[in-house]
């Protein structure tokens, strides 16, 4: 006999971190459904991502979000998480002559020109030779697994539902509900919550729905042993203003990634060998280590839209189909304040956020439109 469909009042595709954190504020005032094509939450672009919290990164709304989910990574609701979601660890800028601009710009957001010694204080091994040196206190690293699993428990704890392999292979909209074929069978819901990073505009073309023309750009990381001899754990956030690497301690090594963003189909991403020699270079030259070996790599794909803003809220041409795309590679550093202001949207709420993150900017006119193009 045959089962019946799978019913919620909201279905989320993608649990990544902005589908999971979104699903969270959204269960117990609603029903909730999660369909992750993957068999665990967060395995691509947010199980991969070297996290920090730096509220001088990405364009203004990025910015903005940022600072509004400071207070929930300081002092999360109670029981999210039994250890602290984030530590200090600063930020080092270094730049040559060519670097002026950036520095300017750098230091109107907060970041504060420091002399060679006191940057030698903080990372010992600093070559000399930058004409500039900045430093930010404010940048802490973000305990991805722990934000994750924060949002896992309160979505299951409020009655949210959760599908592992389970990929959406079409949807339909009928009588103000979408039906959903899936993987494991049908599902339905009035509201579509499109949250699958890299694979969205797939979903959206499953759906009938005209894609947004997101890139996925693919970032290459490695883990290298530290200098012999000296410990890294409270080295800074390493980059330069030209970006091109950056190096962060973790687990007694060094994570060095070249900073690339190459423009990727949707796939399980893996590291360019090349680039990531290439930012290795660029680290020596910066630090007085040479790197000998690397310990392992691997790729993620950060999603952008065509103006690099993320995409929240609903197709102004799809009844019941909600955006929430488009993070870029800020999605970690954003989702308290990302999560809260989409989930104010879904329920028809205001939030202060919602015209710098509407998919109408995308769209030109309101209308339909060609779910071919």
């Amino acid at each position: 006999m045959a089962r019946g469909p799978h019913k919620a009042d909201v279905i989320v595709v993608g649990a990544g971190i902005a589908g999971v954190s979104l699903s969270a504020r959204l269960a117990g005032a609603r029903s909730v459904l999660i369909l992750e094509m993957e068999a665990q939450p967060g395995y691509h672009t947010t199980g991969r991502s070297a996290a920090t919290y730096d509220p001088t990164y990405g364009p203004q709304v990025i910015r903005d979000l940022t600072m509004a989910s400071g207070p929930f990574f300081r002092e999360p609701p109670d029981g999210f998480s039994e250890a602290l979601l984030v530590t200090p660890r600063g930020f080092l800028a270094v730049g040559g002559p060519d670097d002026g601009e950036s520095a300017r710009k750098a230091i109107a957001l907060g970041m504060a020109p420091i002399s060679y010694a006191d940057a030698v204080a903080r990372l010992p091994l600093l070559r000399d030779g930058a004409r500039h040196l900045l430093f930010d206190d404010r940048i802490t690293d973000i305990d991805v697994d722990l934000l994750l699993q924060g949002f896992l428990r309160q979505h299951r704890r409020a009655g949210g539902a959760l599908l592992t392999k389970t990929a959406l292979q079409s949807g339909v909209r009928a009588d103000g509900v979408w039906r959903l074929e899936t993987s494991v069978g049908p599902c339905e819901a009035p509201i579509l919550v499109n949250a699958a990073g890299a694979w969205a505009d797939d979903v959206a073309r499953c759906c009938g729905v005209a894609k947004l023309d997101l890139t996925p750009k693919r970032r290459s990381v490695c883990i290298v042993p530290p200098p012999p001899g000296t410990e890294v754990s409270n080295w800074p956030l390493l980059s330069t203003l030209s970006e091109t690497f950056f190096a962060r301690p973790t687990g007694g090594k060094l994570m060095i990634s070249p900073l690339d963003a190459v423009p990727s189909e949707p796939h399980d991403a893996f590291a360019d060998d090349l680039l990531l020699a290439e930012g290795i270079d660029a680290y020596s030259q910066a630090v007085d280590h040479e790197v000998t070996r690397i310990e392992r790599s691997w790729g993620g794909l950060r999603t952008f839209a065509p103006d690099g803003d993320p995409v929240v809220g609903f197709d102004p041409s799809a009844d019941g189909f909600f955006w929430c795309v488009g993070q870029g590679g800020y999605g970690i550093q954003t989702s308290p304040a990302l999560s809260e202001a989409a989930a104010a949207l879904v329920m028809g709420e205001a939030s202060r956020f919602a015209g710098a993150l509407s998919p109408a900017r995308l769209r030109g006119k309101a209308g339909k439109v060609d779910a071919a193009s």
